[in-house]
């Protein structure tokens, strides 16, 4: 069971949300930001420090929506199934916690996994066709 209260459930839920959120929007990011650099190298060598310093904060911003939106009472915190540790409470109360539960799948996990597919797609298009290209000369 869940030793703690309910103030650490939410800080812990809050944590595990953040930090997921976090890594596979990096993921992303990284895909995409690859798949300019092998597909578009016009647009591609362009990327600067700058550049990655947006993309941070712009992933940590994008998780940091996500993340609060439960404190902000759209959708909620709270134990596991199990009892042994918090999460987001995936048994919506409300239409609002409906609503978050389902911007969480497509913004969240849809979006960014079709994102990395696309990426990682075009990238083995490009080298595919590039071989070709080299083979045939």
């Amino acid at each position: 069971r869940w030793l703690f209260d309910q103030a650490v459930c939410t800080l812990y839920a809050f944590c595990g949300v953040l930090f997921g959120l976090c890594s596979l929007a990096s993921l992303t990011v990284l895909s995409t930001v690859c798949c300019l650099k092998v597909c578009y190298p016009a647009y591609g060598n362009r990327f600067s420090r700058s550049h990655a310093a947006l993309l941070l904060l712009g992933v940590w911003a994008y998780a940091l929506a996500f993340a609060t939106a439960p404190l902000a009472r759209w959708g909620s915190y709270g134990p596991e199934p199990y009892g042994t540790a918090c999460c987001i409470a995936w048994e919506a109360a409300s239409s609002g916690a409906t609503l978050y539960i389902l911007a969480l799948l497509v913004f969240c996990y849809l979006l960014p996994c079709l994102l990395i597919l696309v990426s990682y797609a075009l990238i083995l298009w490009t080298v595919r066709v590039s071989r070709r290209a080299v083979r045939q000369h």
